[in-house]
């Protein structure tokens, strides 16, 4: 596994500042790819299974993660915290917003169960030919934190065709803009969870965001998701 502290924090801001999102490079070696996607299968894991066609989400299965969450995923998720957490406080200022989100992922967890919200959010998905997902946004609860992580664990071109990771972008009396994040095996991509600032002509505005994956057309595609909040 990649160090956190070893990624291009600064360009990746940049990225995230510019557009919304930023690909972060390796993260999870090919066998730490391969034991998550093992984990899969392991109920004693999780914590909720949603059959996303059951709920209208698009076609696929994802998996929560219960608490204690596997090594690798409470490293990645308390390391990306705090590296995001000053960058979600210069976006809340800037849209005017009062709430700040502490240095640490501890302090922000706790707030987050002092809300009510102590259900773990990191989860695994599953595609097969023809699954995708919806547009949506990971909100759980009255605490959220801006911005969430994937990871891609399972070769494109190799383990599955199609499949990509999009994210959507409505701005006020304009067409929505696409961004397509394409990943290698064991690569991650930050990205805003529901909002971003941007300056218009006349002054910041939050721009609304919404992510989802499209068609898979062949073999099996899965994923780590790491959402910093947890539900309610």
């Amino acid at each position: 596994m990649t160090p956190i502290d070893d990624l291009d924090w600064p360009g990746m801001a940049g990225a995230l500042d510019r557009w919304g999102a930023a690909c972060t490079g390796p993260l999870l070696a090919p066998d730490d790819c391969a034991a998550l996607r093992a984990m899969f299968d392991d109920d004693a894991r999780f914590r909720a299974t949603i059959d996303m066609a059951r709920h209208g989400f698009g076609s696929g299965v994802y998996r929560y993660l219960a608490y204690p969450l596997p090594p690798a995923v409470d490293a990645l998720r308390q390391g990306a915290y705090a590296r995001l957490a000053p960058l979600a406080n210069a976006w809340m200022a800037a849209l005017g917003r009062a709430h700040r989100y502490p240095d640490r992922f501890d302090d922000f967890r706790a707030d987050c169960h002092a809300a009510g919200q102590v259900r773990p959010t990191p989860l695994l998905l599953r595609y097969r030919p023809g699954d995708y997902n919806c547009l949506h946004q990971d909100v759980y609860g009255p605490l959220a934190f801006p911005f969430q992580l994937v990871i891609l664990l399972s070769a494109p071109g190799t383990d599955f065709t199609g499949g990509a990771f999009a994210l959507t972008e409505a701005r006020p009396r304009r067409q929505s803009r696409v961004e397509v994040l394409e990943l290698g095996l064991g690569e991650g991509a930050i990205f805003a969870n529901t909002e971003r600032p941007i300056a218009g002509a006349r002054g910041v505005y939050a721009a609304r965001l919404r992510h989802g994956v499209s068609r898979v057309h062949a073999g099996e595609r899965m994923t780590l998701g790491i959402i910093f909040h947890d539900a309610a």
